[in-house]
């Protein structure tokens, strides 16, 4: 019995307590209208019974009307009373169809139609109800004329067989009412289902989504809010926009929102709130318009405070990165100056010494060793600030037309007195045809350099071979160079080694052949940067062979210049030069390398001096320091530039420093520098420079006295 009470009930007694009122009335009514047809102590009666069932009908069902849940028990209680107010409507229509007049007839008729009509419209959601409310008065409809003909009616066969058929049309809609009912709830579970796993879903998902109208007004927040601001979702609804909002933030955020619309999509937002602490936090929200019409604006937020601790912290690191790099360019470059300039005197000065005759053959040898070691020493400085220059990014190719075979012999003949000194064979090996290519020349000879000092350096006897090749492919030719020994050679499983900064494959080998470890390093870095590729095979006691493969553009028609001749220098006429140098000992060395030739010479050992030397005197060249005390060399260049004696102010000067690196050499000729030589100096090169800046100066000053004669 209690399985027939099940929750459909519930939604029939709701409706019986939202009817109690118009039924109560509906009552009345039938009692007084019953007066007609029937004794008034009946009617009296048949009306109080009914009101008392009424009431109790109404106090019973209160809570299922309230949405409060029951027990079986009050339910059963609700079933007595459905039962006793159909009881009471079917009574009613059985003592008027017994009367046996026509209007007590159609009256009990309609009466029964009636709740049949009522049960089919109130009691549909319950199958208990609806055979309760709907059974009885069927039942009574169609006994009772059995029972008791009306004599008032006639033909009463045919009209009890109209009341069948009514009945099967009441019981047949009934049996569609349920069908609907069990599609209805099969549907109604389906989307509570549904709802309950999206809630469930944005009751546990980690970032916040909220729904806002398109007046934003709150609608919707998940319970994750609580887990990040520590405000539960109802207070949030109830407190007004921005309110939490971080101050500085508020303005953007309110215009972002604005901004966003089904057209644009999705946008991503990230701005500061405060939790209900007083703490700031980070929100990472993606606002959505729905294209639902509504308006509706749909935020997901998470948390991002710690992530954007970490970017904090990464900028501070990238800071401090950048601080120390830019502190290691300043290092690389005191120390770049600070080895340089006593290199310079010593270079200068054993090399003056070397070509002197008054030297014993020891004392010359000894001499010789001297240099040789500063060249060594300077070789080291420029492998290192080499590195920190590839290592930086700093390397810039200089791509120009360059004879591959008159680079690889040129390179030769640098490394020939050193192979001779040894007793080792040098040869160049090159196809005949080997065609011009676009390059930095200069990059690939200080590759080819380092594979030919490696070479000269492990080869004790036997000879090295320097082979090019070339490989044409349309207007690109894939350049390959090789250079092989006959040397040490290397183990097998160490060749990758040697590419590596700072490694020698065995470390005794820095021991009994020095280096650094940067050569091969650059090398494959430089090659590298040129897109190409670099490798070594070598076999232990019989030799390596060193190479690198370029694709470079073909130079046509290019024909290969003749390198100058440095060692020949010479001046095509008297100078007078001004030598602005604080170390006394370069100022002298720079004297004793230009004396000999027709240089008159003057020296100052800062740049005020300088200044004030240019403003009284005429100097074909100024060869300039840099790194000097009171007035550096820049800022006395600067002000020379900047002198009303135009003649004055057009004086070439020549940086003469041991600055060199790239970022130096551009600041010179920022401050108005026209030249660069790099400390130490090299004499045939200091010549060429001074000759041609004297040529070029004396050409700008005959500029106007020629126009004027031609007039």
């Amino acid at each position: 019995m209690f399985g027939l009470l099940d929750k459909g009930l519930d939604d029939v007694a709701a409706g019986a307590h939202a009817t109690a009122l118009p039924r109560a009335g509906a009552t009345i009514g039938v009692g007084a209208i019953a007066l007609w047809l029937l004794p008034w102590p009946v009617c009296a009666a048949w009306i109080a019974g009914m009101t008392v069932l009424e009431s109790a009908s109404w106090f019973t069902t209160r809570d299922q009307f309230l949405g409060k849940p029951v027990s079986s028990s009050v339910r059963l209680q609700h079933v007595i009373c459905l039962v006793g107010g159909v009881a009471g409507w079917v009574l009613l229509s059985t003592l008027l169809w017994r009367l046996g007049t026509p209007a007590g007839g159609i009256s009990a008729v309609i009466l029964w139609l009636g709740v049949m009509g009522f049960a089919q419209v109130y009691a549909y959601q319950s199958r208990a109800g609806y055979l309760l409310a709907g059974l009885l008065p069927a039942i009574s409809m169609l006994v009772t004329p059995l029972l008791w003909p009306n004599p008032a009616i006639p033909g009463g066969t045919a009209v009890w067989m109209l009341l069948l058929i009514s009945v099967s049309f009441s019981f047949s809609g009934a049996r569609e009412t349920f069908a609907v009912r069990r599609r209805h709830d099969q549907a109604a579970q389906k989307l509570r289902d549904s709802e309950l796993s999206y809630r469930l879903l944005a009751d546990n998902v980690t970032d916040v989504i909220s729904l806002a109208s398109a007046d934003n007004q709150r609608l919707y927040v998940s319970p994750s809010i609580e887990r990040i601001l520590k405000f539960s979702p109802g207070e949030l609804l109830v407190t007004p926009n921005y309110t939490y909002m971080h101050p500085d933030d508020t303005e953007m955020v309110q215009a972002f929102i604005e901004s966003t619309t089904p057209e644009t999509g999705p946008q991503t937002l990230d701005y500061r709130v405060f939790a209900k602490d007083g703490s700031t936090v980070w929100a990472e929200t993606t606002f959505s318009r729905l294209s639902d019409g509504s308006g509706r604006l749909l935020g997901v937020s998470r948390d991002i405070t710690n992530r954007k601790a970490l970017e904090s912290e990464l900028m501070d690191a990238l800071a401090r990165s950048e601080a120390a790099a830019a502190a290691k360019t300043d290092f690389l470059a005191n120390m770049t100056h600070e080895l340089r300039t006593p290199l310079t005197a010593i270079l200068g000065f054993s090399g003056l010494l070397r070509q002197s005759e008054a030297l014993s053959e020891r004392d010359a040898r000894q001499v010789g060793l001297i240099h040789d070691a500063s060249q060594t020493l300077l070789g080291v400085i420029g492998d290192i600030l080499d590195f920190s220059k590839l290592e930086a990014g700093g390397l810039e190719l200089d791509p120009e037309p360059f004879d591959p075979a008159e680079t690889a012999r040129s390179t030769v003949a640098i490394v020939a007195d050193q192979a001779a000194a040894k007793g080792l064979a040098l040869s160049v090996v090159a196809d005949d045809a080997m065609p011009a290519l676009v390059g930095d020349a200069a990059r690939l000879r200080q590759v080819l350099l380092n594979f030919l000092s490696n070479a000269i350096k492990f080869t004790r006897a036997g000879g090295i071979e320097l082979a090019l090749s070339h490989q044409g492919c349309g207007d690109v030719g894939q350049l390959r160079v090789e250079v092989r020994d006959s040397g040490i050679g290397v183990e097998a499983d160490h060749i990758d080694q040697l590419f590596a900064r700072f490694t020698q494959a065995d470390a005794s080998v820095s021991r009994r052949f020095g280096g650094t470890g940067l050569g091969l390093a650059i090398s494959k870095q430089i090659i590298e940067t040129m897109g190409g590729r670099i490798g070594a095979t070598s076999v232990v006691g019989q030799g390596s062979s060193f190479w690198f493969e370029v694709d470079l553009p073909l130079a046509g028609d290019w024909t290969a210049r003749a390198e100058p001749d440095h060692a020949g220098a010479t001046l095509e006429r008297p100078l007078r030069v001004l030598v602005v140098e604080d170390n006394a000992v370069n100022r002298e060395l720079i004297t004793t390398l230009l004396g000999p030739f027709e240089i008159e010479i003057d020296t100052a050992c800062d740049g005020a001096e300088a200044v004030e030397a240019v403003s009284r005197q005429r100097y074909d060249v100024v060869l300039m320091d840099v790194q000097m005390p009171i007035m550096d060399g820049l800022t006395a260049t600067r002000r020379i530039r900047a002198m009303a004696d135009s003649a004055a102010a057009r004086t070439p000067i020549i940086a003469m420093t041991a600055n060199v690196l790239p970022e130096q050499v551009a600041r010179c000729r920022e401050a108005g520098m026209d030249d660069h030589l790099g400390k130490p100096i090299n004499p045939a090169l200091l010549l060429q420079t001074l000759d041609r800046w004297a040529a070029a100066d004396a050409q700008s000053d005959a500029g106007p006295e020629s126009e004027a004669l031609a007039s």
